[in-house]
């Protein structure tokens, strides 16, 4: 019997819920049930202390379950080599979990999304025919995949092409989920009918049916390229899909979501009735019970304040019915193996559970002799380590100076690697433009969330055609954006400022151009200045200047569409058929005597902290602490705050 040892007790006018937890060995049993017409108007009711004799599972009716996840592995494949030992790999990742599962009970493997990204693992996919991404994922077992917005990044297209070599190639079982996803008329729409791709999925385990949903981020259109697939409202979809589940008498249900942030994941579940265990994928975020069972490079930036701990594994959320609700998810990057352990009792109701990310660490593997696994370390991890060594000894330049590409940082700050970013764009386009048929840009912008090295790069290194792939991995394209009007131009400064609490990836890394901000300020209204580099106002004080002009700009073409709500689709666009990781090559290869900088990044070109493109004017000095050091955003964003100056 299990005898729970603490209890708490919860009275409404018309029901009266009890929950009941205790915590031992890292498991939480608990108890709930509806006992307002038991306890109403009794002794019972004002105490509870006679309740410890009701609370007995039979241990005989119970159902266990063995929950392993993952989400955002985003192509992660080789380990990181790290100076206590390597961290991560998808051979590593799979070798652990073949263990573990062996010997668990009912065992069922789950991803949160965001497999695949765009970066060396796609060039080396590219230049071998070979998915591997789609090969490691079938080799993985999972029984099933919730869709994440990088699945899309590729489009519709690539998307199907990736599924179908997924199952027909590398013998992929598992169907892709999403509940509040339309794929009527588009290239995906035959694997709905194929089954390749569902709302939701029936898995056997142990004689019981388990149900999973699925749920992707309602934003998907801004953050990715979908194409013509719908997105529909996550909570009444996935409450219609829980729904139909339950009426075939599946009592058992999991959700995968793809939401963003597990905080999303958190408002949701109350909200919904019938969920029993929640998957998190997008955010990242790191639950563990203990700091030091983390990996080592986790447990340094913990130490260093440069990140945190989100909360235990796992954190836990009570749904629509008064149930509570295990909440998981991992940092991502075959960094971790999630492993949760549900009990259920007879009725569908979960009882108890325990768990804890377990880290992928070769030195942990190594002392339980774990091997990485052998058909994927052959068929995978050594040719994408050849085709990344290949890219790393493509010298095109060195920098006398360090560049800032942490994400933190290039999400809420000017950074000089944003700054060479940009310029490489607008010179790139401006070599061009011309030979398009489009008209010359003045200004360019890049959106601090497709920089993706997440690294200072330090002074003296050798930059290789590797670095411009870990810096910008898209498919991203050069692309000149015609007909700016002034107005139009302000509003899109305002979008790419308006979530840097939120180190929101639309924030704009700028060429030709300085902007000033008042980041007190309310979201839409805080661009203060906006000054082209030949002197021209198009916005002072607030206002778009009178007969300001209107301008064409070099961007992405993710960014011209539309992309993180950048209002320039309906703008002219020409694509000038230079990728951005292209064009940064260019820049920095191309002599000084044509505009580029002749293989040298120079300290006097691109100063650390940038060169005041973008910063708060003289009349807002907010507090450090009052707006961006609440969000932990630390020392970029007071060092944004502080390099305040007038345009004027």
């Amino acid at each position: 019997m299990h005898l729970y040892q603490a209890w708490c007790i919860n009275f409404c006018n018309d029901c009266a819920t009890v929950f009941l937890a205790t915590a031992i060995n890292r498991r939480v049993t608990i108890f709930s049930f509806n006992m307002y017409k038991l306890l109403k108007n009794t002794a019972l009711a004002a105490s509870g202390l006679s309740l410890l004799g009701l609370l007995i599972v039979d241990p005989a009716s119970a159902f266990t379950l063995t929950v392993f996840h993952n989400n955002d592995g985003e192509s992660a494949l080789l380990p990181d080599a790290g100076a206590a030992g390597s961290e991560g790999g998808a051979a590593e990742f799979i070798g652990l979990l073949n263990n573990l599962r062996s010997t668990a009970v009912n065992p069922i493997t789950l991803s949160s999304g965001d497999n695949i990204l765009a970066g060396l693992t796609f060039s080396a996919s590219q230049e071998t025919g070979v998915l591997y991404d789609a090969q490691v994922l079938a080799a993985i077992g999972y029984d099933a995949i919730a869709l994440g917005n990088h699945d899309f990044d590729f489009g519709p297209d690539f998307l199907a092409n990736f599924i179908n070599t997924y199952a027909n190639e590398f013998g992929g079982t598992a169907p892709y989920l999403s509940a509040n996803l339309d794929f009527t008329g588009t290239p995906l729409e035959p694997l709905v009918a194929a089954g390749r791709i569902a709302k939701s999925t029936i898995v056997n385990k142990g004689g019981e049916q388990i149900g999973i949903v699925s749920a992707i981020t309602e934003i998907l259109p801004s953050i990715s390229s979908p194409g013509d697939v719908d997105v529909l409202p996550v909570l009444a979809e996935v409450q219609a899909e829980i729904d139909r589940l339950q009426a075939q008498g599946i009592d058992k249900i999991i959700l995968i979501s793809h939401l963003q942030s597990i905080n999303i994941e958190l408002d949701l579940i109350p909200q919904l009735s019938g969920v029993d265990i929640v998957i998190a994928g997008g955010g990242d975020e790191l639950l563990i019970n203990d700091v030091n069972n983390a990996l080592p490079s986790d447990q340094a930036n913990v130490a260093s304040g440069s990140s945190s701990v989100f909360g235990p594994y796992p954190v836990t959320a009570t749904n629509a019915d008064g149930q509570l609700v295990p909440v998981v998810t991992t940092p991502g990057e075959y960094g971790y193996l999630g492993r949760l352990e549900v009990e259920f009792d007879d009725s569908g109701v979960v009882t108890s559970f325990n768990g804890e990310p377990v880290r992928v660490f070769g030195p942990d593997l190594a002392a339980q002799g774990i091997q990485p696994d052998a058909a994927i370390a052959t068929q995978v991890i050594a040719p994408v380590e050849a085709a990344v060594a290949a890219l790393d000894a493509q010298v095109i330049g060195t920098t006398e100076i360090e560049l800032n590409g942490v994400r933190e940082a290039v999400r809420t700050t000017e950074t000089n690697l944003g700054n060479l970013i940009a310029d490489s764009l607008l010179w790139q386009a401006q070599q061009l433009a011309d030979s398009f048929g489009a008209e010359t840009p003045v200004i360019a912008l890049q959106n601090g969330g497709g920089i993706r090295n997440s690294v200072v790069i330090p002074a003296g290194d050798n930059i290789t055609a590797k670095d411009t792939i870990d810096i910008l991995p898209f498919s991203n394209f050069v692309s000149v954006v015609s007909d700016v009007m002034p107005d139009q131009l302000k509003a899109i400064f305002e979008n790419a400022y308006s979530a840097v609490e939120n180190v929101g990836g639309a924030f704009a890394q700028v060429a030709g151009v300085k902007v000033g901000l008042d980041l007190s300020a309310a979201p839409g209204s805080r661009v203060i200045d906006v000054q082209l580099d030949d002197g021209t106002f198009i916005v002072k004080n607030g206002q778009v200047v009178s007969g300001a002009p209107t301008i064409a700009l070099a961007t992405i073409d993710f960014l011209a569409r539309g992309g993180d709500n950048y209002p320039l689709a309906d703008n002219p666009l020409t694509n000038v058929g230079v990728s951005y990781q292209q064009a940064l090559a260019n820049y920095i290869e191309t002599g000084v005597d044509q505009g580029g900088l002749g293989g040298v990044v120079t300290a006097a070109q691109y100063p650390v902290g940038g060169e005041g493109r973008i910063f708060a004017t003289e009349a807002v000095v907010p507090e450090p602490g009052t707006i961006l050091g609440l969000l932990g955003l630390g020392a970029f964003g007071v060092n944004l705050l502080k390099r305040r100056k007038s345009l004027v």
